[in-house]
């Protein structure tokens, strides 16, 4: 017979636990790897709203269980415009809280995870830490995130991540501005230590002010491009390229562009290798070496 607590209620995907001035929220969602799903994002979200009404709290302090911090978007879930206009909603939460929100990552972040390390005000990555954009590869882009990154992140490093797609570790998560703290071979919880301290030190005024200052241009950029980037991101989301996209991803395979580009090369490959009437290569005046004549 229940006792009204239910054994079989879902599970949360956001556990929240409070000690010392300081709430820790921790994303708990390993079927997908913490990935933001709709359910995640609400429970966030509600969260976050939370420790933001309660006067106890100095700062919340943003980790995960597993491997993975935040594998980005649930590719399981219909694309929406609720979705997107969900993740804006999110971001903006976590920039406008009057609380500090510091990240502690030690494990993989990829796509839309990264969107939440850029709303974070402090971050802090370890042993295990791993980061890519890796929306251009889905037919995607990082449309909404790039609020609250792009005013932190070097410019240069953020046109190479964005379009490459490419795996980088906490030294060059720190070296580009994407977190505060990094130790790649160490313990995210020693760095965050003294942070944490300081923060349980702040006055709530002093703390909310302080980083109403910081986050100034964070929210212009919110006021200024959110609709839009929130109809792009769902816009590419409902395109037949992402659809190819994140179908070849769950597939574990190399999607229809990647395909055509290896059957280009090997076309090319092909051509060279056929011999002209003078007994040269297709691509002439090469001798054995491939030195120019």
């Amino acid at each position: 017979m229940s006792d009204g607590l239910t054994a079989d209620a879902p599970k949360s995907f956001v556990r929240a636990a409070f000690a010392r001035g300081i709430t820790t929220l921790t994303l708990d969602s390993p079927h997908n790897r913490n990935a933001l799903s709709s359910r995640l994002v609400a429970e966030l979200r509600e969260a976050l709203a939370a420790a933001g009404r309660d006067d106890r709290v100095r700062a919340v302090l943003l980790t995960h269980t597993g491997t993975t911090f935040c594998a980005g978007a649930d590719l399981s879930e219909p694309p929406s415009a609720s979705g997107a206009a969900g993740l804006v909603d999110l971001l903006r939460s976590i920039v406008e809280l009057p609380k500090p929100v510091v990240a502690r990552v030690t494990g993989h972040v990829r796509a839309g995870g990264l969107g939440l390390l850029g709303a974070c005000d402090i971050s802090a990555a370890g042993r295990g830490a791993s980061f890519a954009f890796t929306e251009a590869r889905l037919g995607l882009a990082p449309a909404v995130i790039s609020m609250p990154l792009l005013p932190r992140l070097d410019r240069r490093a953020a046109a190479r991540y964005y379009l490459t797609g490419e795996r980088f570790d906490a030294a060059e998560a720190a070296r580009i501005g994407l977190v505060t703290l990094a130790d790649p071979e160490g313990d995210a919880d020693e760095a965050l230590a003294p942070v944490l301290d300081g923060l349980r030190r702040g006055s709530p005024q002093g703390l909310a002010e302080s980083k109403r200052l910081v986050t100034a241009d964070v929210l212009r950029a919110f006021d200024r491009d959110g609709e839009a980037l929130a109809a792009l991101s769902a816009r590419l989301f409902a395109s037949e390229e992402a659809r190819e996209g994140m179908t070849s991803f769950l597939e574990r395979r190399d999607p229809a562009w990647v395909r055509q580009t290896a059957s280009d090369a090997e076309a090319v490959r092909d051509t060279e290798a056929i011999p002209d009437a003078g007994g040269k290569g297709a691509a002439g005046n090469t001798g054995p070496a491939g030195a120019s004549r």
